[in-house]
């Protein structure tokens, strides 16, 4: 029996995303209810304050409702293999998300990054490069706020950066954008995949319907991308075509170089290690796809400083130097934080593991490590991974670990909190995460 049309849209998760697309579509006059597993989300009491008749209904998903919806709007933290949403999908339901329907409302141009690891940092600093060049730029997307929030605050945006993430890039089918990005590849959310090629196709979505496709010709996942019509732009520091930004010598110094032209010298950045060498490389290339003055875009990366939660400095306390890179969720980006620290380290790591293999960490810290110190979750995992090459500590939770860093430490080493792991075991996110960290090393006294 055929279910009667009740809703334009019934919106499934009301977290940002949900409560974005939940007040655009409000906005817009269409009937929309909204659905969430938890008894009381989050921003539940904002959007009936908005939109009082918008019904939000909790508990498990209502196979009725969902039925009853023209389409459905996934949220990304929602995991679409849930019964409920394959019983949808089997009745040929279009299920989409709120980067769809941002798609489907922009006219200004759009740049969209995606990647495993450095992506907010290469869309804040591509945005930093357009507002030095005069545009009118709005950043978000996958770091916040959320595309549709963007859109709503900034009507007038002559561009919009977003970050996207491979669970948006699943429910988006429409987006154009005139730059589009994968930065890199490494294993992340095999809990949600079932296998990196799988996480490699919903990366790859960024480029469809691109007009101009930047590749990172080191990675060998990111490399197959490249094709589908799009003019391609490489950037990389090894593999890379003649034509690339690369880094490479000049005048006996290390340059950020278009071909072989220099444009930057190395030391003018501010943050630390190749993986931001290579992210600002990135960066320019993005910003030379997409027309920028080149030499606004050097200004804008000179005085580009490090993001909240992303190799953070936090000072030094104790004779030691504490380091917040609470966005590190993956093996892959904790790895390349490892990399940018130059003094012993005692890493902090752990949460939820997201499937992820955690063999690689065991080397990485093999050089510069002093001790490694384990909590959460996945601690067993990691502490057997890491075991034969660093010291390693096993303690339940994030204050622990402080503390068993702090002891385990000497005067002018680096305790970095970089933690390999989503933060969902013990905190709502990873900014969540990383602002408790900060807040107990701030409470020390300082040196």
């Amino acid at each position: 029996m055929h279910t009667r049309i009740e809703w334009d849209q019934v919106i499934v998760g009301l977290g940002e995303s949900g409560h974005a697309a939940a007040c655009h579509l409000a906005a817009a006059g269409h009937r929309v209810a909204v659905m969430d597993t938890r008894s009381q989300p989050p921003r539940a009491d904002a959007l009936q304050a908005r939109h009082p008749d918008v019904p939000v209904i909790t508990g498990d998903l209502d196979d009725r409702l969902l039925a009853s919806a023209a389409e459905i709007v996934l949220s990304p933290g929602v995991d679409p293999r849930h019964p409920a949403l394959r019983a949808a999908q089997g009745r040929g339901q279009p299920i989409i998300g709120e980067i769809e329907l941002f798609a489907r409302a922009v006219t200004a141009p759009v740049i969209a990054i995606t990647g495993s690891n450095g992506k907010t940092t290469v869309t804040r600093m591509v945005a930093a490069m357009a507002e030095q060049a005069g545009i009118d730029v709005a950043a978000g997307g996958n770091l916040g706020p959320a595309a549709l929030t963007l859109l709503a605050r900034h009507p007038r945006a002559e561009l919009f950066v977003l970050e996207l993430s491979s669970f948006q890039l699943e429910t988006t089918v429409s987006l154009q954008p005139r730059v589009a990005a994968v930065l890199n590849l490494s294993p992340d959310h095999l809990d949600r995949y079932d296998d990196m090629t799988a996480y490699a196709a919903a990366k790859a979505r960024v480029y469809r319907h691109a007009d101009q496709a930047v590749i990172n010709a080191d990675d060998p996942w990111v490399r197959d991308m490249a094709g589908d019509g799009a003019a391609v732009h490489w950037f990389g520091d090894t593999a890379v075509p003649a034509s690339a930004w690369r880094i490479g010598q000049h005048n006996a110094g290390t340059w950020l170089m278009a071909g072989a032209t220099p444009v930057m010298p190395r030391a003018d950045l501010a943050l630390p290690g190749r993986h931001n060498a290579l992210n600002a490389l990135a960066a320019l290339a993005i910003g030379d796809a997409a027309g920028l003055d080149r030499d606004a875009m050097v200004t804008a990366l000179g005085a580009f400083r490090s993001l909240p939660h992303r190799t953070e400095p936090l000072g030094w306390r104790d004779g030691r130097q504490w380091v917040n890179d609470s966005k590190a969720t993956n093996v892959a980006s904790t790895i390349a934080a490892i990399r940018g620290m130059e003094a012993p380290l005692v890493l902090i790591a752990g949460g939820d593991g997201k499937g992820q293999s955690f063999a690689a960490l065991g080397a990485a810290l093999a050089g510069t490590g002093r001790a490694a110190v384990v909590f959460g979750r996945d601690a067993a995992a990691l502490a057997e991974a890491l075991a034969g090459h660093v010291s390693v500590t096993a303690v339940s939770d994030l204050d622990a670990a402080l503390q068993a860093a702090r002891r385990l430490s000497r005067p002018g080493d680096v305790i970095l909190l970089s933690p390999a792991c989503a933060s969902l075991d013990q905190f709502i996110d990873y900014r969540a995460r990383g602002e408790h960290f900060r807040r107990r090393v701030e409470a020390m006294p300082h040196d």
